[in-house]
């Protein structure tokens, strides 16, 4: 499962960390009324990438299969044009992927 998490996940954790900090980061995804499920995700992903391969958790490997899960899904669905100030590539790396770095 990890390489599959690692292709899906291209931000490090401390890039993850510094996004999840900021408002764009903070004006997507599903919520109600506190955190959104992306964002709540990408703390998730911060502490996973933390973690040595041995420490891994059946849950955490359940959470990386999401991830990879959301990462492939929400790439389909990729939108026309430029995609550096959208609401598409905010969602994505909440979930650990920046779709300007592939």
């Amino acid at each position: 499962m990890s390489g599959e998490f690692d292709e899906a996940v291209n931000m490090t954790a401390t890039q993850l960390e510094r996004w999840l900090d900021t408002d764009e980061s903070k004006s997507v995804g599903q919520s109600d009324g506190g955190e959104s499920v992306g964002h709540e995700s990408g703390r998730r992903i911060v502490e996973l990438l933390r973690k040595k391969k041995g420490e891994l958790t059946d849950d955490d490997q359940a959470h990386m299969r999401k991830v990879v899960g959301y990462v492939h899904r929400h790439l389909a669905q990729r939108p026309e044009g430029d995609v550096e100030h959208t609401k598409w590539r905010y969602s994505l790396m909440n979930w650990g992927h920046d779709p300007l770095e592939d």
